[in-house]
């Protein structure tokens, strides 16, 4: 199989995963338990005439499958429908605020992939010394911290004792600090164990040793060819991380008052806006799957014979 062949296959599977996503998203409104109408009125003052125009509105007094041509012909279109709480339409709606959740996510991703590759890196050369130990329990702790509590505790040290970043908004770089901070951290902890254990397993490779052999020296061995090598599960992981973090924007701009759309997810969820909440949840799926196929086809960049494989 050609690269070129190998790369529309992989596009080809990653439009059916948006598809396959836009299936989810549509039918969340029947997982949802009881009725998502009466769900969405305050029970004490809704009637009967308020529940129907409602159920117009959405489009739900229709055949499902004419609801899912429909919502699948509009989204084609760019319509993700419009808020239930102030009518505003989804889409420009998320669009204002994704840079604020783009900025945060990249930030944050970036100090993961510098501190858990370095530290991963070290952790495996250094073996059982002391920055190895100290890796690990960076990494540990990266893991099994929330990030909420990551968050309040920053907010505690850095903002009410020493008075030095903003505890909330989303406004000049000042605000970016401590939310990177908390989420880089604990995109960190998985990268470190992962680079650490591909080192390790790579440079125990019998061809490290007749590099060594060859006369390289050992900065050229590991950084040039036992990295590179390690780098491909690694890879996949910083891919997977950058997901997880832009799914953890909800709870850290909610700790931060920051205007994202993970804010934006969260106060649509406490005023029941389904409309909100799906597109959303859309948006996010396909992000997440174009990172991925992106880091799907960096393979080959990085290593060769991934290419030369197929």
């Amino acid at each position: 199989m050609t690269l070129v062949n190998k790369m529309i296959v992989k596009i080809s599977n990653a439009v059916v995963s948006i598809f396959g996503s836009l299936v989810l998203v549509f039918f969340i409104i029947y997982l949802l338990p009881g009725d998502p109408v009466l769900s969405m009125l305050d029970p004490s003052t809704a009637t009967p005439e308020m529940v129907a125009n409602l159920r117009k509105e959405l489009g739900l007094d229709q055949p499902v499958y004419v609801q899912f041509v429909e919502y699948f012909t509009n989204v084609l279109k760019g319509n993700f429908g419009q808020s239930i709480v102030n009518s505003e339409q989804v889409l420009p709606k998320i669009l204002e605020h994704l840079p604020a959740t783009l900025a945060l996510t990249l930030t944050s991703s970036a100090l993961a992939v510098v501190i858990g590759v370095t530290l991963g890196v070290l952790s495996a050369i250094f073996q059982n010394r002391w920055i190895d130990v100290l890796s690990r329990f960076i990494g540990l702790f990266g893991i099994s911290m929330p990030t909420f509590w990551s968050g309040i505790l920053l907010i505690l040290i850095f903002s009410v004792y020493f008075n030095w970043f903003p505890a909330m908004g989303s406004e000049g770089w000042q605000t970016l600090v401590l939310p990177t901070l908390s989420l880089g951290f604990v995109g960190a902890g998985l990268i470190i164990r992962m680079v650490r254990t591909s080192m390790l397993e790579v440079i125990n490779e019998p061809f490290i040793v007749t590099l060594r052999a060859k006369g390289l020296t050992e900065r050229m061995v590991m950084y040039r060819h036992a990295l590179r090598n390690a780098m491909i599960p690694a890879i996949t992981i910083i891919g997977l991380n950058i997901g997880e973090l832009m799914a953890g924007t909800v709870v850290i701009e909610t700790v931060f008052s920051r205007q994202g759309i993970g804010r934006i997810v969260a106060d649509a969820i406490m005023a029941k806006d389904l409309p909100v909440i799906q597109g959303v949840v859309f948006f996010s799926a396909v992000v997440y799957v174009i990172v991925n196929l992106l880091v799907d086809l960096s393979y080959s960049i990085i290593d060769p014979r991934v290419r030369r494989s197929h």
